[in-house]
């Protein structure tokens, strides 16, 4: 499972397994974000089960299902709130991770500059900028 970090605390990946959780925790990781919606593809673990495997691993587990293309302001704010909460270091997976790490760039615009916050996730393998303008509207809704 390839892992990209973002942050010192936030780390983004694919699809995980429940198997994926154990290995994770071993990492240092100690808390899991799932931000793909259950039955998006017939091959992804449900949540529940995700959740269970991250309980036995001793992880802290929250989902916040966003569904491809449609990313509300809402789940921005409970990504947010998640990363304010958990204890860290955090992964957060969807099937890509581009979704993760746009949740965490329209979040992280509110107290950095939007270029740095592309740059951050190009570095990772993300390329936000069709996300620019968005950003921009939320770096200055953040900034009011």
């Amino acid at each position: 499972m390839p892992i990209k970090r973002l942050t010192d605390t936030l780390s983004v990946a694919p699809q995980i397994s429940e198997g994926d959780l154990a290995a994770l925790a071993a990492q240092g990781f100690r808390s899991v974000i799932n931000n793909r919606p259950d039955g998006e593809a017939g091959d992804q673990p449900a949540s529940a089960v995700l959740a269970a495997a991250a309980a036995r691993a001793g992880l802290v587990y929250r989902d916040i299902p966003v569904i491809s293309g449609q990313l509300q302001d809402a789940q921005v704010a409970a990504f947010g709130k998640a990363l304010a909460e958990l204890p860290a270091p955090v992964l957060a997976f969807c099937r890509t991770g581009t979704r993760s790490t746009t949740l965490w760039a329209l979040d992280a615009v509110r107290a950095r500059p939007v270029a740095d916050v592309v740059h951050t996730a190009a570095q990772a393998g993300y390329d936000l900028d069709a996300l620019r303008p968005r950003l921009e509207q939320a770096r200055q809704a953040g900034r009011s």
